[in-house]
């Protein structure tokens, strides 16, 4: 890699995290704060800091594919749309077997998030907990990935467009997809500090195993999402599987054993170590089959 394109990285990399961060550590504060609409809302706006880092540090946006491109691409779009929720379904499945007693059918966790007084909304606008649970559910399969993915692009511009075409462009296809998720995984650390971010703050070995935990879950989860732009050229999709992940990570908490909601290092979720090891394995039969295609014939 060239100074001059080095330098750039070094830029784009300070912007994305300077910005990110700032935004993360504000949201950090609101959590704590018990200001739950301003934490979501600096998260939601902290997405789009790859993006504004492309854009600030010269790196550029152009040529990314942002002309949405259907033709061709159906099996790629509906691949995007559905696999997480596949791989999400067979994660939580697999950690259920594992640990029969975090089953509970009874949707407990559900009315221990809510709360009496979010309980008493849904029902005086005329639903039930089980009637919220079927429209979340249909939701994340529907039309949620489509919602998220106009967040979601303000990540993937800047990471599968910038990015990781730098470091594979320095390093190879695998050194650098594995450099880029755990930037990426990095990237995510002061909020998972400060708020608990995905895994709570009272799991095993809190706050280390959690964000390094974290960062196996992005470099697998940045794998297929960069196999996708890899298929299509079309930066929007990426964006959609990225958004599909979103829409559906936190589904299989419906059927979570209240007890075992500080453990999610294990699962039920696609960030857990048996939650997530479908997409982790599938992270690594990419690597392998691209691995395939490198090799030359005087190698085999």
């Amino acid at each position: 890699m060239k100074n001059g394109k080095k330098d750039r990285l070094a830029g784009y990399l300070l912007w994305a995290f300077g910005i990110a961060w700032i935004l993360q550590i504000a949201a950090g504060m609101m959590f704590r704060a018990g200001a739950s609409l301003a934490y979501s809302g600096l998260l939601a706006v902290s997405m789009f800091a790859p993006l504004l880092a492309a854009v600030l540090s010269g790196a550029g946006v152009k040529g990314m594919g942002w002309k949405p491109r259907i033709k061709g691409n159906i099996r790629w779009i509906m691949g995007a749309w559905f696999v997480p929720a596949i791989l999400g379904t067979i994660g939580a499945v697999l950690y259920f077997l594992m640990v029969p007693d975090a089953l509970d059918t009874s949707f407990s966790y559900i009315y221990n998030t809510l709360g009496a007084e979010g309980i008493r909304q849904l029902e005086s606008s005329g639903l039930s907990v089980q009637q919220y649970i079927i429209i979340s559910c249909v939701a994340s399969l529907t039309y949620a990935p489509w919602l998220n993915m106009l967040f979601a692009v303000g990540e993937e511009a800047g990471w599968r467009g910038v990015l990781y075409p730098a470091l594979k462009s320095r390093w190879g296809v695998l050194k650098g997809r594995i450099a880029g998720g755990i930037i990426w995984g990095v990237w995510h650390w002061p909020i998972m500090l400060l708020a608990g971010y995905e895994y709570g703050t009272s799991y095993w070995g809190a706050p280390v195993t959690g964000p390094l935990l974290f960062c196996l879950i992005a470099t697998s989860m940045g794998i297929l999402l960069d196999f996708f732009y890899e298929k299509t050229n079309c930066i929007w999709i990426p964006a959609l599987c990225h958004g599909a992940f979103n829409a559906f990570v936190g589904v299989p908490t419906i059927f979570l054993n209240p007890a075992y909601g500080d453990r999610l290092l294990l699962g039920p979720l696609m960030v857990g170590l048996v939650g997530g090891l479908p997409m982790v394995l599938l992270a690594a039969w990419i690597c392998a089959k691209d691995r395939e295609k490198q090799i030359t014939p005087e190698e085999k």
